[in-house]
């Protein structure tokens, strides 16, 4: 009883809203996680070549950033609740375009589409860090990516069997169509949240045009009632997701074309990386619990840069090392900028901070995305990596010398 006990008492912050959220990234991250080995593979097979994958990738975060300032507008002014749930329905239908692409141009369509969808980010985020409470921040984090970790580690392995048993195009569209089935098993869960807002307005959909230039500057002006510490922060987290960005778009043809590692076994690199986060995650979250979150941070981002520094090199096995190396790197990061972030925003500011950071950090991937492809084509393939690296450099300085943890950290709303 008393090991049942400790576990209770550890984990009794997984009520409410909290829950609800947790099951649908189970259901998500599962269908998420499935084409992504084998992506880039299935965009060439359908006629993309040149820098296709950068115009792809530029436009998924050219249409995410679109959203990004209406959805932490809307989510502060009119409630979380009724935009996550009637996106996340639209989200799902969009994924149908992807199963039955005849061409590249189709997938280009199908991911400006469902990335719109993804205008209920911010009241996601601000959803997430509302139902926690402050001493919890670090470790429901953490249990997130472990669980969403957890989740991940069949994705590739689907991914691979199915490439193994029907080919690269007809796998790819089986593929898409259990994310379409699993994004509305997950739209239909979350009709279970419950608003945090006690004075929400009720919405009118012309409000998404209507809003924008509100939204814009509100979002903007937000940045003067946010201590000096946040600003930086967003600023090494800008650095980071464009450098992250240059090497997504190219890691798999680099894979294959320069490291020689086979395309049927590029999906095995993925399991170790989920692996390594589903056994860290616990241990991560109660040290930003209980040591703070900028050790945990700066510690993230040198691991991720001797991740790099590994993989450029890499064969099938030390590549394996770099991926658990990455996924260390990424629970250490993530957990840390969210409690960060928790600790240093008021709850009725956190969708607009987190609606400006995603509408910069999207243009920023959007353009990395876009550059690593065009490097990677007509320079030289190790390009996009070490710019990459000296950007984790830059943000690594930025959390030594600017950032700051706060004295006192901010409430949670509610715990519903």
């Amino acid at each position: 009883m008393r090991l049942i006990d400790v576990l209770r008492r550890e984990f009794s912050f997984i009520t409410g809203n909290y829950r609800v959220l947790v099951v649908s990234w189970i259901l998500i991250d599962l269908a998420m996680e499935m084409p992504t080995p084998n992506f880039q593979y299935f965009v060439q097979a359908l006629g993309g070549t040149g820098v296709t994958l950068g115009i792809i990738g530029f436009a998924n975060f050219l249409a995410m950033a679109v959203v990004a300032f209406p959805g932490g507008y809307l989510a502060d002014k009119y409630g979380k609740r009724w935009l996550i749930t009637t996106m996340t329905f639209g989200m799902a239908l969009s994924t149908l375009l992807f199963a039955l692409a005849p061409t590249w141009h189709f997938i280009l369509l199908g991911s400006i589409i469902s990335n719109l969808f993804l205008i209920y980010q911010p009241a996601l985020f601000a959803m997430f860090q509302d139902s926690l409470p402050p001493e919890r921040r670090g470790m429901g984090s953490s249990i997130t990516q472990l669980i969403r970790g957890t989740v991940n580690t069949p994705g590739p392995v689907i991914a691979g069997v199915l490439l193994l048993q029907f080919g690269l195009i007809t796998s790819m569209r089986i593929i898409y169509l259990i994310m379409t089935a699993l994004y509305l098993t997950a739209a239909v869960w979350r009709l279970r949240l419950k608003e945090t807002m006690t004075k929400a307005e009720p919405i009118r959909f012309r409000y998404f045009i209507t809003s924008y230039p509100k939204a814009f500057k509100e979002s903007v002006n937000v940045w003067k009632m946010v201590p000096r510490s946040m600003f930086w922060l967003f600023i090494g987290q800008t650095l980071v997701m464009f450098g992250w960005s240059l090497t997504q778009v190219i890691n798999a043809l680099y894979a294959r074309d320069v490291l020689l590692i086979p395309e049927e076994q590029w999906w095995l690199v993925f399991i170790p990386l989920f692996l390594t986060m589903i056994i860290a995650s616990i241990p991560i979250g109660k040290m930003i619990d209980k040591i703070g979150r900028k050790i945990p941070l700066i510690l993230g981002l040198f691991i991720f840069d001797v991740a790099i520094l590994i993989f450029i090199t890499g064969n099938l096995l030390t590549v394996m090392i770099s991926m658990c190396l990455f996924g260390i790197a990424q629970l250490l990061a993530m957990s840390a900028l969210t409690a960060f972030l928790t600790d240093l925003v008021q709850p009725e500011n956190r969708g607009k901070v987190n609606g400006f950071i995603n509408f910069i950090g999207y243009i920023a991937m959007g353009i990395g995305m876009l550059l690593g492809n065009y490097f990677y084509v007509s320079f030289n393939p190790q390009l996009p990596f070490y710019i990459t690296l000296g950007l984790i450099i830059a943000a690594l300085l930025i959390t030594l010398f600017l950032i700051h943890e706060p004295e006192k950290q901010v409430g949670a709303i509610t715990s519903a």
